[in-house]
């Protein structure tokens, strides 16, 4: 049933990298605003509250251990009205949700796997359900890094609990749910595969029963790849990485990954190489960096990041304070020929890879409508000259033509041998026809 949405790699905005755990209404509706001005004409629409929106006290991107959180007598979170003032009255992120839809976007929520500690604490009935929330709490069974939930036993009460935050989420008109904590396994060698299998199977019933759409993203990640037909068959995309942030080392290790994944792309099912750290970052607060910075991402790391992502087909969210974009940033993003390639292209592979001590060359290739697109990556601390070969993937002693997609330009005819010069840590992206 789920694999009938997200039939492309979703495209959408994400409040961490840039307000971390302390978004608010405003900053949510100013980056919807941009979004449908600017970007939906190419394809993005989903505007995400990440994490903490049910937290009064959230000021940056740390988390308040043991804080109070907003909930209701059924133990579900809702939204913080001094961050999110149109929830008073119990009308939830609602009036967030219909002012997306009606720019024609769609809204997502961040949500923690389990029940809440206070609610655990309390005792507080389920709704529906005889059980209390002390009754499906697993004490054993907690998130390394945020103090805010219990992990839930595999049990018919905690199914009870899911079913009643969905049905929750179904009335404020939620798109899209980010779920964290629950597709790692370095935290918990307790528990079963990553992190708590018998979850992600409540959270697919759960929302495959509250009677609207929603995709289904599982965080923080790595997500180990002998699990892949299990993430598959519950969700749309499964982080492959954990926080990504904006230095060279953890974007060279995002080529391993991609090659780890690269045969598990496709069907509204999607390996997620995590948010582009573009623009404007860190807003309340130094995280990774400098606060209110933009991206320490050169340009030629940025090309990059876009083009490995958008070639293997990763979800694109974009991290940055979207209305504080410079015409730079704003191009990457509304790049058509990309776009294009993101949205069609099929059978992502890594070509050639020829690195000594991570310096080097990578190259790869998919598959478009009469093309093939060739991603030339340079990994040295220098600019190069690179040649590459494409008689694998091309008719050999043929003339083709190649089209420089970050550039728009053409980029000449080749027969056999194409070469291009490569900045350092940069790349480039090409569409090949026949000549």
């Amino acid at each position: 049933m789920h694999g009938s949405l997200a039939k492309t790699p979703p495209l959408g905005w994400n409040s961490w990298d840039c307000f971390g755990a302390a978004v608010n209404e405003k900053q949510l509706l100013e980056n919807a605003d941009y979004m449908a001005k600017h970007l939906k004409p190419y394809g993005w629409e989903y505007i995400v509250c990440d994490i903490q929106w049910y937290e009064p006290k959230a000021k940056s991107n740390d988390y308040n251990n043991f804080t109070e959180l907003n909930m209701d007598e059924y133990g579900r979170l809702l939204p913080a009205e001094n961050r999110f003032p149109s929830a008073a009255g119990g009308k939830g992120f609602k009036p967030i949700a219909d002012y997306c839809h009606n720019l024609g976007l769609k809204f997502g929520i961040h949500i923690m796997r389990g029940v809440p500690r206070g609610a655990v604490h309390a005792n507080l009935p389920i709704k529906g359900s005889k059980s209390t929330c002390r009754d499906i709490a697993h004490h054993f069974s907690v998130c390394a890094w945020n103090t805010d939930m219990y992990g839930c036993r595999g049990t018919a009460a905690a199914q009870e609990y899911y079913n009643s935050i969905f049905e929750l989420y179904a009335q404020w008109g939620v798109d899209f749910i980010k779920c964290d904590d629950i597709c790692v396994t370095e935290f918990r060698k307790w528990d079963s595969p990553y992190s708590a299998d018998y979850e992600v199977e409540m959270i697919r019933k759960a929302i495959d029963g509250c009677g609207r759409d929603m995709v289904l993203s599982l965080s923080p990640g790595p997500a180990g790849i002998e699990y892949a037909d299990h993430l598959a068959a519950n969700a749309n995309m499964w982080r492959m990485t954990g926080d990504f942030w904006d230095h060279w080392d953890p974007l060279h290790a995002m080529f391993d990954r991609c090659y780890t994944w690269q045969k598990h792309v496709g069907n509204g099912r999607w390996p997620d190489c995590d948010m582009l750290p573009l623009g404007k970052l860190a807003k309340n607060a130094p995280c990774h960096g400098a606060a209110d910075r933009y991206t320490q991402f050169t340009k030629p790391e940025q090309l990059t990041m876009m083009t490995l992502w958008g070639i293997f087909r990763s979800p694109l969210m974009m991290g940055g304070n979207m209305p504080e974009n410079d015409e730079w940033t704003l191009s990457l993003l509304t790049n058509e020929e990309y776009m294009k390639m993101h949205r069609t292209s099929y059978g992502a592979s890594q070509l050639f890879r020829d690195e000594e001590n991570g310096e080097g060359t990578i190259v790869w290739q998919s598959n478009g409508e009469k093309c093939k697109y060739i991603a030339v990556f340079n990994t040295k601390n220098v600019e190069q000259k690179i040649s590459v070969d494409l008689r694998s993937v091309l008719m050999p002693d043929t003339a083709y033509n190649a089209f420089d997609i970050w550039e728009k330009a053409d980029a000449g005819e080749f027969i056999n041998v194409f070469e291009a010069d490569v900045p350092a840590h940069g790349a480039k992206l090409f569409k090949v026809t026949l000549a």
